[in-house]
């Protein structure tokens, strides 16, 4: 990331709009374009920190999820949903992450179209690794102010929901 900017380029882009007649947007399209540089900026951050673990989110993020699971292991559909990531990334993830012994793969006892993704002891102990650096230099250093997050939360839930992401 380079130097800071000496003015805000989304209030910017927001007085553009309202400019050029676009005022009943504006605030919106800012909104929106703040949440997705949010993103960006969060995602470097995480990113750097799970370089040096060999991993992407999106990798950490299936480790996470089997180390959740009683068993450590889940069927490679369920991890998909679950992630809300299309099956092809899921054997993506998989595939990279078998090749380095982390989890491995093994035809479901009871269902012989399903495959399970299970963690390895190294894949345990890997996701418990990244997850304490990301616990201690991004998700407990968020830069959000506490009494703010429970309304993030909220905020961003109540659009997932009315965008159908989850039900209840």
């Amino acid at each position: 990331m380079g130097s800071p900017l000496p003015r805000d380029p989304i209030s910017d882009a927001q007085h553009n709009w309202e400019e050029h007649g676009w005022a009943d947007v504006a605030a919106p399209m800012a909104a929106i374009t703040a949440i997705m540089r949010t993103q960006q900026i969060l995602m470097a951050r995480i990113e750097a920190c799970l370089k040096p673990f060999g991993l992407t989110f999106a990798r950490y993020e299936l480790l996470a999820l089997l180390s959740f699971t009683r068993t450590g292991a889940l069927p490679m559909n369920k991890a998909s949903a679950l992630l809300q990531v299309h099956p092809t990334s899921v054997t993506n993830a998989v595939d990279r992450l078998q090749s380095v012994g982390l989890v491995t793969r093994s035809p479901h006892p009871t269902d012989g179209r399903t495959t399970l993704i299970e963690l390895t002891a190294q894949g345990r102990t890997l996701a418990k690794s990244a997850t304490a650096v990301l616990n201690a230099e991004v998700f407990g250093q968020s830069g959000f102010a506490p009494e703010d997050i429970d309304h993030l939360i909220r905020i961003l839930a109540g659009f997932r929901r009315k965008s159908g992401d989850f039900i209840g």
